[in-house]
């Protein structure tokens, strides 16, 4: 039975807390007389006290649940049935075992006829009452007891969702925050705005160690396009799937701005390659809904209270509790929150909950942190949330049951990568460099030497490495290394070695050290959080794993102690940041993950590496390992990723993973290259849609092992070519060419989707032009895609999936060609009225998660 009166934890805590001693370890159970503070030798409190704080019990409860006329002698009979607390033979265990009715039901039978002087009404009222503070007193019990909550993790999983439901229940129908909570929100919103309104471009560093190194996140912000996932169908939260296979949709699904994602949902799950520009986003959000500057579309978010959780704060220790959410992520104001804040923001349904890196948590604790939020999200329905993750971290409909969307943020376009190429060297403009002068050039070299080589193309494709291309294109006047390992080795030297040095920064601080024990200690710190399996480190376990490994690196002789190193570690490399809490962590995962696979194969901790090479989120780390290995200690990985041991998913996982690792081996014997051939050959032709999606990270290797195009019905030619066209590489265009002729309309939308990975006008010539248009709109993403649609002479069908002003659309579309038009990509503006200039144009296609429009001429039809 739950509770029929309703107080919430905020209220009942604080008047239950010191009916019991301070936590003390114990082994097994331990009598609850023995825990009480009002028995015993020297009891803390008398029965007095218990009657006042019954009292109290009694004026807190609704008014609803009774009249005051025997509120006193309820409060007494209350009294006297929990003074019996301290002398009912019952464990802890025993009591939550009980749960809140049967132990409430205990405590009466040891007072009988202690309430048979109030009336029916009163009585009914004590008993429910009763019921509620039972419940209040077993969470309480589990929370002392971590132990106990895991022996019986049902009945206390039970217990604390009954705790929420009476939060929610007694929170909800608030017609305003208090004054208290007003006056916290109003501190809390300006400190979300102080904490993520700045940004790191990576590797403009600066040669003065005071000044910073980040940048207002409105200046330097891109809006980056994400894809709504075409396999599936969110279902209402709750609800079990109706058939054993996906609902399909329609074959072009549409794309949408990323920072528009929660225009018309209320949950979203968002994946993003390492470097894409996820927690930038969450930033954006945050920012813009604390300072209530949010765009039109996204006017559903005004008046919600951003709560910014990034997983790696708390992902060893579960999902926090509402009340525990600003201590879980170490917010500054975390001790100032008035008690049961956050659960009176989500009661009243006016949170923005942003949960940043579900890949950052072991890999085992993230159903047990899904089952979590699931339950946060069902108990506390109406908030809005996002939830962000590396595409292979987590299943297909991980969070579908609760009514989440999934999309995944798109590579940068050409005007995309253009954008950032331009912001970053404004940005550059305001550091303290010396070479200002050649910046124009710089960027002018880089905007023409991209799109020429597929390498940089490949590279150039989200936020981080676009960056890092842009800071090693200046350090290096021009000269640009083209393959992911040079990419990062480069890296290392210009912030390891060479920024100080040719910036002449010399008297920073005590400590000189060059890139060699720089890189190494690093190393020791990334390889310590690998180990571990954290992001980040806090001060202490940092300074004393350096102090570790000090001894072993002569370099470090005399140079300061491990304090000392750290900090010049911190302020000197640009490969670290603090937190405001003091603990560290890298400037971005792939870093970490970089710098201990190098540790990795330096210690030949390859059974380590192979432990977990079915774990998605250590793909990176594999990589990169077999990058940095010898050629004995690569064939060794390969070798063990293709051993027996694993089956399943974890088995295709990794094999996919050895023939994924071929691209950045230097040198393998012949045999080790031809197993991998030969044993994944027959992995490469998967059932589903999204296995052909997922083939796309193994990389140009897929194309040797795929089938003879001309060979396979239209449905595995469609999955084919969902495969090829993620693969970035001019052997996968050949590939597709042999798919062109094909008359079914999901392989062909499948194709002309494919465009925008690929060189343009080559892609146009060899497959664009030969897609039959009957009943295909042909997609442009930018610029460049809408002029080499017209140099085809247009098309009938054409859909808009990139940011496009009105102007631009009409010198680009041939206006004696466009019948049909789809927008799939808020223009920004709603008047449709320029239409009127394409005569044949008759059906305008609206994707409904875009604004509406309006001033439609006469004779267009309007889908949507």
């Amino acid at each position: 039975m739950e509770p029929a009166v309703r107080l919430a934890s905020a209220v009942v805590d604080p008047l239950v807390r010191p009916l019991f001693r301070p936590e003390e370890p114990h082994q097994g159970e331990a009598l609850l007389a023995s825990l009480v503070t009002f028995r015993g030798v020297a009891p803390a409190l008398g029965y007095e006290d218990l009657l006042r704080t019954a009292r109290e019990l009694v004026r807190l409860a609704p008014d609803t649940a009774r009249s005051h006329d025997e509120d006193e002698a309820t409060a007494t009979v209350l009294a006297r049935t929990l003074w019996t607390i301290g002398e009912v033979d019952v464990t802890d265990a025993q009591a939550v075992r009980l749960g809140p009715q049967d132990f409430a039901r205990r405590l009466r039978s040891a007072v009988p006829g202690a309430d048979r002087e109030l009336s029916s009404e009163a009585a009914w009222f004590h008993d429910s009452l009763l019921v509620t503070v039972c419940l209040h007193i077993l969470h309480l019990l589990i929370r002392r007891s971590p132990a106990l909550a895991e022996r019986m993790a049902e009945r206390s999983h039970r217990i604390r969702q009954l705790v929420d439901l009476n939060d929610v229940e007694a929170l909800r129908g608030r017609p305003a925050p208090s004054a208290a909570d007003a006056e916290f929100e109003e501190r809390y919103l300006r400190t979300v705005v102080e904490q993520f309104n700045r940004v790191t471009i990576y590797g403009i560093d600066l040669p003065n160690p005071n000044t910073p190194d980040n940048w207002p996140l409105d200046a330097t912000y891109l809006s980056l396009t994400a894809e709504f996932d075409a396999a599936t169908t969110p279902r209402p939260p709750g609800t079990a799937p109706a058939t054993a296979t996906p609902t399909p949709r329609t074959p072009e699904e549409p794309v949408t701005t990323a920072d528009r994602a929660l225009s018309g949902h209320e949950r979203v799950l968002l994946r993003g390659v390492a470097g894409s520009g996820k927690t930038t986003l969450v930033q954006w959000l945050a920012v813009t809904t604390a300072r209530d500057e949010l765009p039109a579309e996204l006017s559903g978010l005004r008046g919600r209270i951003p709560l910014v959780l990034p997983v790696r704060r708390f992902a060893r220790e579960g999902f926090p509790a509402p009340d525990d959410f600003l201590t879980a992520v170490r917010h500054p104001l975390a001790h100032e929150a008035p008690e049961g804040w956050a659960v009176r923001v989500l009661a009243e349904e006016r949170g923005l909950l942003l949960v940043d890196g579900i890949d950052e948590a072991p890999e085992d604790q993230r159903p047990h942190l899904r089952d979590q939020l699931r339950r946060l999200l069902r108990i506390y329905s109406g908030n809005v949330c996002l939830v962000t993750s590396r595409p292979p971290a987590v299943d297909a409909d991980w969070l579908a049951d609760e009514g989440f969307s999934e999309l995944t943020l798109a590579p940068m376009n050409r005007d995309q990568v253009a954008a950032f190429i331009t912001a970053w060297h404004t940005a550059a403009r305001t550091d303290e460099g010396k070479d200002h002068a050649s910046l124009d050039a710089y960027m002018d070299r880089l905007l023409q030497t991209i799109p020429l080589y597929r390498e940089l193309r490949v590279l150039a494709t989200n936020p981080l490495m676009c960056g890092l291309i842009c800071a090693l294109n200046r350090d290096r006047s021009g000269s640009l290394p083209q393959g992911r390992k040079e990419l990062y080795e480069a890296a290392m030297e210009m912030l390891l070695q060479r920024r100080d040095t040719e910036r002449h920064v010399l008297y920073a601080d005590a400590v000189n050290l060059q890139r060699a024990p720089r890189e190494r200690l690093l190393r020791k710190l990334a390889y310590r959080m690998l180990l571990e399996q954290r992001a980040e480190l806090d001060r202490a376990t940092a300074v004393e794993e350096i102090s570790r490994r000090l001894p072993a690196i002569p370099a470090t002789a005399g140079q300061g102690g491990p304090e000392e190193i750290f900090h010049h570690l911190l302020l000197r490399t640009g490969l670290l940041r603090e937190q405001p809490d003091g603990s560290v962590e890298f400037v971005h995962r792939t870093v970490q993950d970089y710098l201990a696979a190098k540790e990795a194969v330096e210690q030949r901790n390859f059974p380590l590496l192979l432990d977990h090479a079915h774990e998605a989120d250590w793909e990176e780390v594999i990589r990169m390992a077999v990058a940095h290995a010898r050629p004995d200690e690569c064939a060794t990985l390969l070798r063990g990723l293709l051993a027996p041991g694993k089956t399943g998913m974890r088995r295709n996982r990794r094999r996919l993973l050895a023939a994924a690792c071929l691209e950045h081996v230097t040198e393998l014997d012949p045999d080790t290259h031809a197993r991998i051939r030969r044993e994944t050959r027959n992995m490469v032709r998967p059932a589903t849609v999204a296995g052909a999606r997922g083939l796309g990270w193994v990389g140009p290797i897929v194309l040797e092992m795929l089938p003879d195009p001309s060979t396979v019905p239209d449905e595995e030619a469609h999955r084919l070519a969902v495969t090829v066209t993620r693969i970035n590489d001019d052997a996968a265009m050949h590939y597709l060419a042999r798919l062109r002729d094909r008359r079914s309309l999901p392989v062909r939308a499948e194709l002309a989707r494919g465009w925008r990975n690929f060189e343009t006008e080559r892609y146009a010539d060899e497959i664009i032009q030969y897609l039959d248009p009957e009943g295909l709109y042909f997609p442009v993403s930018d610029r460049v895609e809408l002029a080499a649609l017209r140099k085809l002479g247009g098309r009938e069908r054409v859909q808009i999936v990139g940011h496009f002003t009105p102007a631009e659309l009409l010198d680009g579309l041939a206006h004696d060609q466009l019948t049909h038009l789809w927008l799939a990509y808020d223009l920004g503006v709603p008047d449709m009225s320029w239409l009127a200039q394409f005569p044949r144009l008759t059906t305008l296609r609206v994707n409904p998660r875009l604004p509406r429009v309006s001033g439609v001429p006469d004779g267009i039809r309007i889908m949507s």
